[in-house]
């Protein structure tokens, strides 16, 4: 049991990015496009995204890629073949810092400035059984 958890640990790949100065929920926009496709076209979308947030997400996929491919160098040919996806991803809210701005009749007004924390897995995809 233990064997088998290892080997499937091994398969996936995880990169982590913390406290970006992104909302959770503009970064979740961003990264639904990309939860559940294969790597080389969730970077073509990403690159080509006008969103500013997809900038950190393809620079954090790829990490993940390195990852995955620091784990896997026997089977470097999954990624040319397109069986590597992402599995998961997880956008979670960080801290958010509290700022005042001056409002009418002396009165104050809050500004929250909000960040996220970003978690890519990645996976190869199970083999297809041909009948």
């Amino acid at each position: 049991m233990a064997e088998r958890l290892k080997e499937v640990k091994k398969q996936t790949a995880i990169a982590k990015l913390n406290d970006i100065p992104t909302s959770p929920r503009k970064m979740r926009l961003v990264a639904d496009t990309v939860r559940g496709v294969e790597v080389n076209h969730a970077l073509d979308l990403l690159h080509f995204s006008k969103k500013e947030a997809s900038a950190r997400l393809e620079k954090l996929l790829k990490s993940a890629i390195a990852n995955w491919e620091a784990k896997n160098q026997d089977k470097s040919s999954e990624l040319d073949n397109g069986n590597v996806y992402v599995k998961t991803i997880m956008v979670g809210e960080g801290r958010t810092l509290k700022r005042i701005r001056p409002c009418p009749q002396g009165r104050a007004g809050r500004i929250r400035k909000r960040s996220n924390h970003v978690t890519i897995i990645l996976d190869v995809k199970p083999a297809t059984v041909e009948e």
